[in-house]
């Protein structure tokens, strides 16, 4: 069974909103195994499982950028530790990264400065800080342009190249900033 989710089925989407839909397999083993092959035609810029999600979320992005998550609600799951960057990891962490400031800038539009903002701190610790990204970024523009300058350094050191056309596509999104400035407790204005 699939049906529809989350603010489109809700009717209050705006136009950066994903697509959720809440998938009952009677055999998800099976099924998570057959969907990157399933979805693999249709041309995703990225699919992956989510690695902080409460239950298993399979995330696709597709040329637009539209965002859909396929949501295994019933399949409970734990979180994933920071990641471990190396060759093997960074064309993962960039999806990563990706999906998860598509997924941000919808909470902009929104108007969920303070999702946004508690998001950029597990951002930080999760995904930056691995990366060698400090002091923590104060919005998701500032995240972006870290994290496009720490890619690229490692890709130098790994001798490899990431595809650029998931940064093409959500970045311009990500540039338009709502101000979604993280000021940690205890810091003067």
């Amino acid at each position: 069974m699939i049906e529809p989710i989350g603010s489109r089925a809700r009717g209050t989407a705006t136009e950066a909103s994903d697509w959720d839909f809440r998938v009952v397999a009677e055999d998800f083993g099976e099924v998570a195994a057959d969907l990157p092959g399933i979805v693999a035609p249709h041309g995703p810029l990225a699919a992956q499982w989510d690695p902080l999600g409460d239950c298993e979320s399979y995330l696709l992005i597709f040329p637009g950028p539209v965002k859909v998550d396929l949501l295994f609600a019933d399949v409970a799951r734990s979180r994933n530790p920071p990641w471990r960057v190396g060759p093997d990891t960074l064309a993962a962490i960039d999806s990563h990264f990706w999906d998860w400031s598509l997924w941000l800038v919808s909470k902009r539009y929104h108007g969920m400065t303070d999702r946004v903002r508690g998001e950029l701190l597990t951002m930080n610790r999760h995904l930056l800080e691995p990366m060698g990204i400090r002091p923590l970024p104060l919005t998701l523009e500032e995240a972006a342009d870290r994290f496009v300058r720490a890619r690229d350094r490692l890709e130098t050191r790994y001798g490899i190249r990431i595809s650029r056309r998931l940064e093409e596509e959500v970045r311009p999104l990500v540039r338009a900033s709502h101000g979604d400035h993280y000021r940690p407790s205890g810091l003067r204005s």
